[in-house]
């Protein structure tokens, strides 16, 4: 997925993942950012480099889970 694809997703209220099912995108108004959460321990990194642009992470490691709404 590019990142606009992931970000209109997340925003729409779709469940997007990263690799598996133990890590999720996530808005955080705090900041305006994009982080990739670990479903397990909460913790977070950013979805793009400091740039904002450049993503952290490989695009095809990113999909919407099936019936996956918030």
């Amino acid at each position: 997925m590019s990142l606009e694809e992931i970000k209109s997703a997340v925003l729409a209220g779709k469940v997007v993942r990263w690799r598996n099912g133990g890590y999720r995108v996530v808005f955080s108004g705090r900041g305006n950012r994009f982080l990739i959460e670990c479903v397990f321990n909460g913790s977070c990194t950013s979805l793009t480099w400091s740039d904002g642009v450049t993503m952290s992470e490989k695009p095809e490691d990113f999909f919407v889970e099936e019936g996956g709404a918030r």
